[in-house]
């Protein structure tokens, strides 16, 4: 049997950290609006937003690194509340593509806005240069 290094405890230690900090950033975010926007349909949302125009729904999952299924059982229900809308590709008419409507694009501003005004008020307990030291150090991370 193989015990455990520092490394592997640390490892741990930190994957605990940030999943505390990202499950208590997306319960604060959500604060307002209840269950209406899961953390799936946030993504959807955001993948959208970043396309800068309609794309497929096959895309869309593609980009989301999900089954086509999933991602039509997720723009289905998006759809219904009104933040999504699906239409024709104009250059298949098999395909169908979706977009935000003005609502869908108001919640995710107001999402976004809430997500980071959490994360201001979390990093008030670090002084403005261990913020950059964090930020410079997820960053490295995040690019790994």
């Amino acid at each position: 049997m193989h015990a455990p290094d520092d490394s592997t405890d640390t490892a741990e230690q930190i994957a605990a950290l940030l999943d505390g900090i990202v499950r208590r950033q997306r319960r604060a975010s959500r604060e307002g609006f209840g269950e209406s926007v899961t953390h799936g349909q946030f993504r959807v949302l955001r993948t959208l937003d970043q396309a800068d125009q309609p794309i497929r729904l096959s895309e869309l999952a593609a980009r989301l690194g999900i089954v086509p299924r999933s991602a039509t059982s997720v723009v289905d229900d998006l759809e219904a509340a009104g933040l999504v809308a699906r239409q024709p590709d104009p250059h298949d008419r098999r395909a169908t593509l979706v977009d935000l409507t003005t609502e869908g694009r108001q919640i995710l501003t107001t999402l976004r806005e809430k997500r980071r005004d959490v994360m201001v008020t979390q990093l008030t307990r670090l002084s403005p240069a261990e913020q950059q030291t964090l930020a410079t150090l997820l960053q490295r991370l995040a690019e790994g």
